[in-house]
């Protein structure tokens, strides 16, 4: 088993654990050692394989969007109510950079897509996968997407509803993704640090084990996406993961796959009364508001480790 969990987010089927453990391992150190805990970062990275060394493992779940002789981002395989819920996350994505982003011409670019694909909406002549298309390529055209080209962030805006829906329509999937993680997990487990979808997969998966975890980081979260991702969460209604000892939430602003940076309205019932809820940090990725190694990078989450694993050797 593992002192820190990592769970990965959308678009990383070709990528496996000990690929994805190679990227993030020397990020989450930099971070740790930002924050004042350089000891803790080198038995984290630099010391990984010496004595007293801490284990990091990554809980895979990239594989289940593979599929032999089909493109794993074809929305053609969705079925109509599978589709209906895409478009409406591109949407609420859409919705939240025009309301969020930093930079003017995101916002104007997010409310002219915005309007043009719920001008389509009930056009029965275009159809479901014609609005979905144009939500789509309105999503890729906010440019935080654009240093890539067009077609490589319509690719990603592709996989990642594709792999998010069927996180929620697929029980198949959903339960392998949570087994994935709790595999991982015994009660020598200090942490878990899930992003993007993995965040969900983490939350989940809190309310399925049986002993406390002391603490549990997401970071550049959609759990709060209030009409689209907070109403599928196991249990209903969500609530705080009775195991967990401090959750800490972390999103950048200008990450509209991720929710508002404050959790705690949302999910503070049922907290114990010696957990701490920490939601509402915002941290600043740059160009790369949603890529996982920048976030993990930041003191925001460096402090939270580095503080958990002093306590506990």
């Amino acid at each position: 088993m593992s002192t820190i969990v990592l769970v990965h987010g959308i678009d990383q089927q070709q990528k496996p654990a000990d690929v994805r453990e190679s990227e993030w391992l020397p990020a989450l150190a930099g971070g740790v050692r930002l924050a004042g805990f350089p000891a803790i970062a080198d038995r984290l990275w630099r010391g990984s394989s010496g004595p007293g060394a801490i284990e990091a493992r990554m809980a895979y779940y990239g594989q289940l969007f593979l599929r032999r002789d089909v493109q794993g981002d074809d929305l053609g395989e969705l079925s109509a109510d599978e589709q209906a819920f895409a478009q409406q996350l591109a949407e609420e994505w859409l919705t939240r950079a025009a309301m969020q982003a930093s930079r003017p011409d995101d916002k104007q670019t997010a409310s002219r897509e915005l309007a043009y694909v719920r001008d389509q909406v009930g056009d029965e002549e275009q159809g479901i996968g014609a609005v979905l298309r144009s939500a789509i390529n309105g999503v890729a055209r906010v440019k935080w997407f654009a240093p890539y080209g067009m077609a490589f962030a319509e690719r990603f805006v592709n996989r990642a509803l594709a792999q998010v829906t069927r996180y929620f329509s697929d029980e198949g999937v959903r339960s392998a993704a949570l087994h994935a993680v709790k595999e991982l997990i015994d009660p020598d487990t200090k942490v878990v640090v899930g992003h993007s979808l993995g965040s969900v997969i983490a939350y989940e998966a809190m309310h399925q084990i049986g002993h406390p975890l002391p603490l549990l980081i997401t970071i550049g979260s959609p759990l709060g996406l209030e009409t689209m991702i907070y109403p599928k969460l196991r249990p209903q209604p969500p609530c705080f993961p009775p195991v967990v000892q401090r959750w800490v939430n972390v999103a950048d602003r200008d990450d509209f796959i991720a929710a508002a940076p404050d959790l705690r309205p949302m999910f503070s019932a049922g907290i114990p009364a010696t957990a701490v809820f920490e939601s509402g940090y915002t941290v600043d990725n740059g160009a790369k508001p949603h890529e996982a190694k920048f976030y993990l990078s930041k003191v925001e989450i460096g402090k939270p480790i580095g503080e958990v694993l002093t306590a506990r050797g």
